[in-house]
């Protein structure tokens, strides 16, 4: 089947192209979405009377896009999931957690524009595309993890982190907390007063990290 693509199209080309699809493909996904028509003669003249309305709304479409995808490309969310010891999910992560993830900070997207080609299923750091526009997409990352804590740890380590190296984090953050409530040397059983050192302020503080409505262009 032939059809006049009102947008571009991946693999297939740009606004305005006739190209040869397969009938199922046309009539499922490019004709109901509204990103072609059927390439007869009635629908070609209408195409190039407009075609100069179609540029600039979809010039329009691709600005505002470019705006969004400031804000939007390199921002990462966290989704906690129960995971296994080798790091496999008990389920998934689909299109639809990612964009309801995105939501959670500001950005509204509908699942359509998550470019995911199948559900991830296991711990870590992942690249995923968001697709604001026929011609412009964004990436974000995706931290899975099974806890906030784990999810700081894999944007460190920059991937999944294994048990063995969750605990190993653990003992190290406890032996270096030991370390500081021991005595030192030169404590005495004295007053305070008369002790070197005695009430001294350690000045340890914890830091903290910091962690924006897109509408379907």
């Amino acid at each position: 089947m032939e059809v006049i693509l009102l947008e571009r199209v991946a693999h297939l080309g740009q606004m305005g192209d006739v190209v040869r699809v397969k009938p199922g493909y046309a009539r499922n996904y490019l004709l109901p979405q509204k990103k072609a028509l059927r390439a007869t003669s009635d629908n070609r003249q209408y195409f190039e009377t407009q075609r100069v309305r179609l540029e600039a709304e979809n010039l329009q479409r691709a600005d505002e896009a470019k705006a969004i995808g400031g804000r939007l490309d390199g921002v990462s969310i966290v989704l906690i999931r129960a995971a296994g010891e080798g790091g496999q999910l008990y389920g998934s992560v689909s299109a639809r957690d990612i964009a309801q993830g995105l939501e959670a900070q500001g950005f509204v997207i509908a699942r359509s524009q998550v470019e995911i080609a199948r559900p991830i299923k296991s711990l870590g750091l992942f690249g995923v595309g968001i697709v604001l526009h026929p011609e412009i997409a964004v990436t974000v990352t995706v931290n899975v993890a099974r806890s906030a804590e784990e999810a700081e740890m894999q944007q460190a380590h920059g991937g999944m982190v294994t048990a063995e190296m969750v605990e190993a984090a653990i003992e190290a953050q406890e032996a270096a907390a030991a370390g500081l409530d021991a005595p030192g040397p030169d404590e005495t059983d004295g007053e305070a007063g008369d002790s070197v050192g005695g009430g001294a302020d350690l000045g340890i503080e914890d830091e903290s990290s910091d962690r924006t409505d897109i509408s379907t262009l």
